[in-house]
């Protein structure tokens, strides 16, 4: 075998082998749950066989050892003559998470065996040799009533799949991004154009835009995929916190089919690590205090994700004891992030949550106690154009959701000049477009002005940009909604909608607040792409700084005094 034959081989075997570790760590937690689950057993078995036979056919020993003494526990298990035990569990999960370490040396070139190999094959030998099968009477038990998993889809679906290597797929995307691109430029040129058969062209390629569409769709759907395997990836996570921290606790997750472009996958899986973390580590209560409280003891984290127009939605709830509203006051206080937190309103206060460094854990743990988990998911979902809410009920529970886009590469924009630029805003945030009231404050950077008796603050993109242009004659305002409220964008005018192939800003540029990316439209400008949380945060700021207690979050009653338009 030549050398790059081996190493398109070593690919193929590292990619099967984690898959099938993947499907070991699900199986092995749903069975523990159920200790008598056929198809869990079955898929244990198949998977740790594969990898055995794969391992031993390209030389790899130490691999190939402890892939054949996990077989021979299953087999025990099988026949019955080994029972299912928590502490069992944990031991094939450590042998599991070592051959997770061991695959990707394997497959490098480092085939020794690491120091804890002969530790687990120690105690796999003892466990062959003990145990006993369990009465039939017992048998016909289960303990699916405190379930680590439970999926509401069915977790072992199979399909006609093939494996396409992810940067085919982005290049393929990239295509489909500059053929957008270039097909806005010909349809412009074409509607400029003054001649008889230009009118003729035009059609003709409006005609072969409807197959553009079509074709541009089916490699965006080339790039979704089911958002459940993500989802059971947090299963031996709720496992493991919650023995580690002496509660008992169940997965139920609810849309694992909703499909997702891959690149949001890839940065999803922090996110839902920490939420699932501060839900166990703050949320559940011990089983002791459930019970008190009339609880079931075993607690519950819910993760569920729907489709919501060209969004996905994501909800990690859980039902134990909420959020503490005045112990995040009291800790809001002490890091200085509002002087009088008792006047916030709840989604306000709960919001503070996500702020660096904020905890309201009494003491420095493995799981929390540092402030970094909720920042994190935060500033990751915010990465890819999402938002991020919560809501609590005392004793019954918190829920986090996420809303993000489906795909990173092409969003449907909404095109406005400001300052001589063109900005496009998502159009899925877009809620209405007004002209901006005629009375005074022109000059103003940030304001509020009246929306239909309510309070709506804005930010001048001219000014907030430093745009050294003269303002225009009538400006317009671009309703944006966003963390539960409104934001108003005063621009020059308003181009209308169209669609945005998304490019990072290059390096020389860095990193622009308010910027999330750039287009290039079809006259050949570049527009830029508005990050919408970041400019909803410095108008947060600057409405605190002009007039301290003066909330930009949400919708508020307009007061008597203020009229047209007038600063926060």
């Amino acid at each position: 075998m030549s050398e790059i034959d081996r190493q398109e081989v070593l690919e193929l075997f590292r990619t099967e082998a984690d898959e099938g570790l993947e499907a070991m760590e699900h199986a092995l937690v749903v069975l523990e749950a159920n200790p008598y689950d056929d198809e869990a057993l079955s898929t244990l078995f198949r998977a740790v066989h594969t990898l055995k036979g794969n391992a031993a056919a390209l030389g790899f020993v130490p691999l190939t050892e402890l892939a054949h003494a996990i077989e021979d526990i299953l087999d025990r298990l099988r026949k019955r003559s080994l029972d299912v035990s928590p502490d069992l569990v944990t031991l094939l999960l450590r042998c599991v998470d070592g051959l997770g370490r061991m695959v990707p040396a394997a497959a490098a070139g480092n085939d020794e065996a690491p120091a804890e190999h002969r530790a687990l094959l120690a105690e796999l030998a003892a466990r062959v040799g003990s145990g006993s099968a369990r009465p039939e009477a017992e048998r016909k038990g289960s303990l699916d009533h405190d379930a680590f998993f439970d999926d509401r889809n069915g977790w072992n679906r199979r399909g006609r799949t093939m494996r396409v290597d992810v940067d085919k797929l982005d290049r393929m995307l990239n295509l489909m991004g500059e053929l957008t691109i270039a097909r806005g430029r010909v349809a412009e040129t074409l509607r400029l154009a003054e001649e008889p058969r230009a009118r003729e062209a035009l059609e003709l390629h409006r005609h072969a835009d409807r197959l553009f569409t079509d074709l541009q769709e089916l490699v965006t759907r080339a790039r979704m995929v089911p958002i459940g395997p993500v989802f059971r990836q947090q299963v031996r996570a709720v496992r493991d916190i919650a023995t580690a921290r002496g509660k008992r606790a169940r997965l139920v997750v609810e849309g694992a089919d909703v499909e997702v472009d891959t690149s949001v996958i890839e940065h999803l899986r922090d996110p839902l690590t920490h939420m699932i973390r501060n839900a166990l580590d703050h949320g559940v209560e011990t089983p002791e205090a459930r019970a008190a409280a009339g609880k079931d003891p075993c607690g519950t984290i819910t993760l569920r994700a729907w489709a919501e127009g060209g969004s996905i939605v994501i909800e990690v709830a859980d039902d134990g004891r909420g959020l503490d509203r005045e112990r995040i006051a009291e800790k809001a206080r002490v890091l200085g992030l509002s002087a009088s937190p008792e006047s916030l309103s709840e989604p306000e206060l709960l919001r503070l949550i996500f702020e660096p460094g904020f905890s309201t854990a009494g003491t420095v743990t493995d799981l929390s106690g540092r402030g970094v988990g909720m920042d994190v998911v935060r500033r990751n979902v915010e990465a890819l154009r999402g938002t991020v809410g919560i809501e609590s009920q005392p004793g019954q529970g918190a829920t986090v959701t996420l809303r993000l886009p489906l795909t990173l590469a092409i969003i449907d924009g909404f095109a406005v000049l400001a300052g001589g630029e063109t900005f496009v805003v998502p159009m899925d945030v877009v809620s209405e477009c007004l002209a901006l009231p005629a009375a005074g404050g022109r000059a103003r950077r940030t304001g509020v002005i009246n929306l239909r008796g309510a309070a709506l603050p804005y930010v001048r993109l001219r000014d907030h940009f430093g745009l050294a242009s003269s303002a225009a004659t009538r400006e317009s305002v671009v309703v944006t909604r966003h963390e539960g409220g409104e934001l108003g964008l005063v621009v020059d005018a308003l181009c209308g909608e169209s669609q945005a192939v998304i490019k990072p800003l290059s390096r020389l540029v860095g990193n622009v607040p308010g910027i999330s990316g750039c287009t290039i439209l079809g006259s050949g400008r570049v527009a830029l792409i508005l990050d919408l949380p970041a400019l909803w945060r410095r108008a947060v700021t600057d409405g605190a700084e002009t007039a301290p207690g003066c909330s930009l979050r949400s919708p508020r009653p307009l007061p008597d005094a203020l009229s047209g338009e007038e600063r926060c």
